[in-house]
């Protein structure tokens, strides 16, 4: 399952909102992605999720396969739209 999602936290992406993404992806069985442009992380790895700077306003993907999926993408976008 993919959706695009616009970026709505006034601070993008910073490191504050990569620990709360990755600790919301752990919560999942599903493997769980996020692509802005060619760049594609794991929103498991920490690591991985420090190199994904994006600003508000910005359109990300969020790329979900699993048995949870559609909760996982949901809970994700509502993170990054700031909901």
């Amino acid at each position: 399952m993919e959706k695009n999602v616009t970026v709505g936290i006034k601070e993008g992406i910073n490191a504050d909102v990569v620990s709360l993404l990755v600790q919301t992806a752990c919560k999942y069985d599903s493997t769980v992605y996020l692509k802005e442009g060619e760049r594609r992380v794991n929103m498991k790895s920490i690591m991985g999720m420090m190199n994904m700077a994006a600003e508000c306003g910005t359109e990300v993907t969020v790329i979900a396969e699993g048995s949870d999926e559609k909760e996982a993408v949901a809970d994700i976008e509502s993170v990054l739209t700031g909901n």
